[in-house]
């Protein structure tokens, strides 16, 4: 990260824009607007990605942020606008997302900050080896400056390549449930141990995620995951004694998705009773379903008319860091064409054409923005 760090303050510093990293390793570069002291719009995504991944998710959205300031070549806004590259997201590494942007927030509390990885090392103890001081996280906090927040990023799924549309405004960002599950059951021989004695914490756990799996295909708009399992002790000839996995949930209605939760823990009691197994969960995250701004959407697809798109509204079912923002500043995203709809693996791509059209969007954006006394003479304008 301290590599990506200064190759990015490298195409930052000659247009003018002024950086410095956070306390909790956030990049935030701030172009000056016309009037000094004046309110700023915030642009930007992450900079962090998950594991044998691509090279579009997150960080296409701090290149574009760079790229739109790179076209202005040198008119100012009656605003600031701060690029934003965010240290942590994906929550790969603690388990526990959005650790960048909830900074800004101030929901980067002490409770986040003890929670550890796989070796022991806390979300404090990996910030101060990274060379910050979690003691002056407060201070990354936004001001009541704030305009709002932009992100442009990827789509992630097929819907804009099966509709033919470069790009799209997202209306909503589906919440999230994401929980910790443990089957118990009992370690034996595999070999001498009978069928009808057996107590396979392995084979409640997969009864359990083909329940997962048809609760997402029998619930409109759901999606279910296990994304991960542990089984121990993980020997060939050995009965599984316990085994861990992931839940992850999703859906724009955060009833719906609760519901589901709900239905899918019981049915994990159920099967453990039978089998004479134990299961307990753990919340890792609750996060509900964020409308985005609807001022910010109708100049989006004005925008998107603008740069020759047709103009079009989608729910987000991956969450990203403008569902942490619009808890304090009236927040909206641009989608791009994912080809494929592959995402989280080295094949994901972009059309160049579609990037070209974000850029185009985006000036048009920042243009009419400009334009509107409503929306940069009152920082934090009421949503709706």
């Amino acid at each position: 990260m301290h590599d990506c760090h200064r190759e990015i303050v490298q195409w930052m510093e000659p247009l003018g824009i002024k950086v410095r990293i956070d306390a909790a390793g956030n990049l935030r570069g701030v172009y000056a607007g016309g009037q000094p002291n004046g309110p700023r719009l915030l642009i930007g995504s992450h900079l962090d990605t998950v594991p044998n991944a691509g090279a579009y998710d997150g960080i296409l959205g701090v290149v574009l942020a760079i790229a739109l300031l790179e076209e202005l070549q040198g008119p100012r806004f009656p605003f600031a606008i701060e690029v934003l590259g965010f240290s942590e997201e994906e929550g790969v590494r603690f388990g526990a997302p959005f650790i960048g942007s909830r900074a800004l927030v101030g929901r980067l509390d002490p409770q986040l900050l003890q929670v550890c990885d796989s070796q022991g090392v806390s979300v404090r103890k990996a910030i101060e080896d990274f060379g910050l001081d979690p003691e002056h996280i407060p201070e990354a906090e936004l001001g009541k400056d704030t305009l709002g927040y932009l992100e442009f990023h990827i789509e992630q799924g097929p819907v804009l390549e099966k509709l033919n549309q470069p790009l799209a405004a997202v209306e909503a960002i589906a919440g999230q449930s994401r929980l910790a599950v443990r089957f118990v059951g009992r370690a034996n021989h595999a070999g001498t141990t009978p069928m009808h004695l057996r107590h396979d914490a392995l084979a409640g756990a997969a009864e359990w995620i083909g329940k997962v799996e048809r609760a997402g295909q029998g619930i409109p708009g759901l999606v279910a995951t296990v994304g991960r399992i542990e089984a121990k002790p993980g020997a060939t000839n050995v009965i599984a004694g316990e085994v861990r996995l992931t839940l992850d949930v999703r859906h724009s209605s955060d009833d719906i998705r609760r519901r589901a939760v709900a239905d899918l823990i019981r049915e994990a009691q159920e099967i453990a009773s039978r089998r004479g197994l134990s299961v307990n969960e753990s919340n890792v995250l609750n996060q509900p379903a964020v409308a985005m701004e609807p001022f910010l959407i109708g100049h989006i697809e004005d925008a998107l008319a603008k740069a020759g798109c047709k103009p079009h509204r989608m729910v987000s079912g991956a969450g990203h860091d403008a569902m942490i923002l619009a808890e304090r500043v009236p927040s909206a995203m641009i989608f791009l064409r994912t080809p494929g709809g592959i995402s989280h693996d080295p094949a994901e791509s972009v059309a160049s054409e579609d990037v070209e059209k974000a850029i185009q969007c985006g000036l048009h954006l920042l243009q009419q923005l400009a334009a509107s006394p409503e929306f940069y003479k009152t920082p934090n304008f009421t949503k709706g």
